[in-house]
């Protein structure tokens, strides 16, 4: 039997393992009898590209659903309450320490898949999706709140491409924003346990047709990793959907980082990887388009594409000992 203490820190080393914009993990979180708080870090916001703290909030809402699922695997029910709370505007939510419960072998599922999944950052292999995945996701994130809009004619995924790659070189030619990414990229000798290492990206992207381009995080460097001699040479950019809410304030965004995370943790129970773009998003004209071209007038929080991949990227977590309060 495990100690209240015991079952927050478990959840928290669960929590630091969800995605988060650049890998900045801007979370911190507390824990206070049977109640584990997590709150934004806004020192870890992204001033030039994210001043709303919208992708902070989602990343903390995906650090969210992690505490969830583990206190489910720990045989829990999770009483969260979502922020945002005037006296504390950090906070993202508390969560309670519930009535035992046996976990679903779904949940138990979904847990096994917290430190397994991992952001892709290159185009796919050729491979069709399993059948009724789509329809799966769509509902995942339909019970976080949220809206899986997929991408079903060649017109929008064309255009999806196309805002993804204005945004890319756009941010290229905007100097606040090429700094602010590169403090947020680390060299292959670089110790710290934030940020993008350079075994999470490929030194050279595969391209698919259409392309969706990846951040340039090496700067020319060559950094990332090398492709392998035994690669195909044709490549998918993978199946192409907007996440979306239906209203756009803080507590969607956290929203949508739980409906984000639950469809990742579900499609990589299927096999499947998952590429997330933010760069479209980042500047108001090209969010707008996609709002009411391509996400049928809902508020776009996050860009995906999801597909198979032999390749196996390597992220980084800062420990638990330097997030909890």
């Amino acid at each position: 039997m495990f100690l209240p203490e015991q079952i927050a820190r478990l959840a928290i080393a669960a929590a630091v393992q969800a995605p988060s914009v650049d890998n900045t993990q801007p979370w911190r979180f507390g824990r206070a009898g049977r109640e584990i708080s997590v709150r934004a870090d806004p020192a870890r916001r992204l001033a030039v590209a994210d001043p709303d703290g919208r992708e902070m909030l989602i990343s903390c809402g995906a650090a969210l659903f992690n505490i969830r699922v583990a206190l489910r695997h720990l045989g829990y029910l999770a009483e969260v309450s979502i922020g945002p709370d005037p006296r504390q505007p950090d906070l993202v939510a508390r969560v309670r320490l519930g009535e035992p419960s046996p976990a679903a072998e779904y949940e138990e599922t979904l847990f096994a898949e917290i430190k397994r999944r991992r952001t892709h950052r290159d185009a796919f292999l050729a491979s069709p999706l399993p059948p009724g995945l789509l329809t799966a996701l769509r509902e995942e994130a339909a019970r976080e709140g949220a809206i899986l809009v997929v991408a079903d004619s060649d017109d929008q995924v064309a255009a999806l491409a196309a805002a993804v790659t204005a945004a890319e070189h756009a941010g290229r030619l905007d100097h606040p924003r090429t700094e602010e990414l590169a403090r947020w990229t680390r060299s292959p000798d670089d110790p710290d346990q934030d940020g993008i290492p350079a075994t999470a990206y490929p030194a050279r992207p595969q391209h698919s047709e259409p392309d969706f381009p990846g951040r340039d995080f090496a700067h020319g460097h060559g950094w990332g990793l090398s492709p392998s001699m035994m690669a195909p040479l044709h490549r998918s950019p993978g199946t192409a959907a907007v996440l979306a809410t239906s209203v756009d304030q803080p507590v969607d965004w956290i929203r949508a980082g739980q409906a984000l995370q639950r469809v990742l943790l579900a499609a990589s129970a299927n096999g499947i990887a998952a590429a997330l773009h933010s760069q479209p998003l980042e500047l108001p004209e090209l969010r707008e388009f996609i709002r009411v071209r391509l996400s049928v007038r809902a508020y776009p929080q996050l860009l995906m594409r999801f597909g198979a991949t032999d390749e196996l990227p390597a992220s980084v977590r800062r420990p638990v000992e330097q997030v909890l309060l």
